[in-house]
């Protein structure tokens, strides 16, 4: 198997190669959840069963095209939105973002938004303003699975952005240089492919860049129209024209392409130059359609291989989103988005400009903690939080799950797709059975015991270290 890994990571034409179906490698359910947990937030069972029943080809495109138009989703979080921008409440600014998360017919699309929220971190820390912060959020929803191209040009313009990077600062004689930075360096090119000249030169460029009416305005009396030599290219360059001197070096594709990768493919194996190039190309023939290098990233056998399964650390949106889901369950968000706080990740708050850390980071002793009270709240039934609204024991009822050893198997299968030792299943087991002993309340009926039972067991489950990783 390393030989495999090996061949994968040196073989370029061998690790984008389409995974095929076969008796060593079978499409199964522990490869659909892998594909759910990257995609989208994890699957439900019914999602699951259908996945396996579709085969991967027809799972990916269900997923990148969603299951149902959005349209009655748009409209509902359109009017929840313009409330919150009214009042400038922030958390339940969060709150709706997780709603659609949640409801969402399109997972794939709100877990790309969440790629891109990490990739442009905006936080509204200092943008201090509700109505910028939802206005760039759905500007990455709608150029999600787009044109990267485009997103870039029009995430130069976003009003939260020229807040955030102080472009509205700069004016005619006074370039401010942040937003030309980091859109080197965290944005499109990556350290190393470009140079400090050409950020002050590109900084004369986005000169009298500002917002009016809550929508950007170029001041042309602010503006440098000199001449500007950015990246080897002299002209009386004005900001979209730095954009597009940017989209045209090499060295953007690739580092898009690392990005994703990461995001999607491992956080734990560094590629080299060599495997990327491929993806890269694709991405640059396409003029920067995401679907391109993503498909291609999705479909490949390096995705399927031993190396990059479960490797990665859950995100808290990962891990709270995907129980919620899991369990099919509908929860009031606003609890949500505190408890994802204490996880380490405030939504519209990113720690810098460079985002969050994300893999191990992600775990220490209090957000381990953290994941577990969590997970209970939501199986509990017992926290005024969230209720009975995400119920594991009306789950396994509604699914006709009746014996401990369906029980266990239907929250090993839905949850980790089967990823567990026999000796762990084993303890699972073993708890369900002494716990039909108690003790339990005197007043608790048969009923109330059995479902402690397998809200309980669904708890554990939700603990265990397997669960910790996509």
């Amino acid at each position: 198997m390393r030989n495999l890994i090996k061949r994968l990571h040196l073989d370029p034409a061998a690790a984008w190669s389409p995974y095929r179906p076969s008796a060593e490698q079978p499409w199964n359910l522990r490869r659909a959840g892998h594909l759910y947990r990257r995609v989208a937030f994890g699957g439900n069972w019914n999602e699951l069963q259908q996945a396996v029943q579709a085969g991967p080809e027809a799972t990916l495109q269900r997923l990148l095209q969603g299951a149902a138009p959005t349209a009655e989703l748009d409209a509902q979080c359109a009017g929840m939105a313009k409330s919150m921008i009214a009042t400038g409440d922030v958390e339940q600014m969060k709150a709706l973002w997780l709603f659609r998360m949640l409801n969402t017919p399109h997972p794939a699309q709100e877990k790309l938004t969440l790629f891109w929220h990490n990739h442009f971190a905006t936080s509204n820390a200092k943008v201090n303003n509700v109505g910028y912060m939802l206005g760039q959020n759905e500007l990455f929803r709608r150029h999600a699975l787009g044109n990267f191209g485009t997103l870039l040009q029009e995430i130069s313009k976003d009003p939260a952005m020229l807040v955030w990077l102080d472009t509205v600062q700069s004016k005619r004689g006074m370039p401010n240089e942040n937003y030309a930075r980091e859109l080197m360096e965290l944005f499109s090119l990556g350290i190393g492919n470009y140079t400090e000249a050409d950020i002050r030169q590109a900084a004369r460029a986005f000169t009298g860049w500002e917002i009016r009416g809550e929508k950007f305005f170029f001041n042309r009396s602010q503006h440098d129209p000199g001449k500007k030599t950015v990246l080897g290219q002299t002209g009386n360059w004005g900001g979209e024209d730095i954009v597009r001197i940017c989209l045209e070096q090499s060295a953007c594709p690739r580092f898009i392409v690392r990005k994703l990768f990461r995001f999607y493919v491992s956080e734990t194996l560094e590629p080299t130059d060599e495997l990327i190039a491929p993806v890269a190309e694709a991405f640059r023939r396409s003029n920067y359609e995401i679907r391109v290098p993503l498909e291609m990233m999705l479909r490949s056998q390096l995705f399927y291989s031993p190396e990059v399964y479960r490797t990665q650390v859950k995100s808290p949106t990962d891990f709270a989103i995907g129980i919620v889901r899991g369990l099919e369950g509908r929860v009031g968000t606003l609890s949500l988005a505190d408890a994802l706080d204490n996880l380490g990740q405030k939504l519209f708050y990113p720690p810098s400009v460079k985002g969050w850390d994300g893999g191990t980071a992600w775990l220490n002793s209090t957000t381990l903690l953290h994941r577990q009270n969590l997970a209970l709240a939501l199986t509990s039934t017992q926290d005024a939080r969230f209720g009975r609204r995400t119920d594991p024991a009306a789950l396994v009822r509604k699914h006709g799950k009746k014996s401990d050893e369906e029980v266990v198997g239907f929250f090993v299968d839905l949850f980790l797709q089967g990823d567990l030792s026999d000796e762990a299943r084993q303890g699972l087991l073993n708890y369900l059975r002494q716990a039909r002993q108690g003790p339990y309340p005197v007043y608790w009926s048969e009923q109330d015991r059995e479902d402690h039972r397998l809200r309980a067991v669904c708890h554990l489950v939700l603990t265990l270290p397997e669960f910790q990783l996509n």
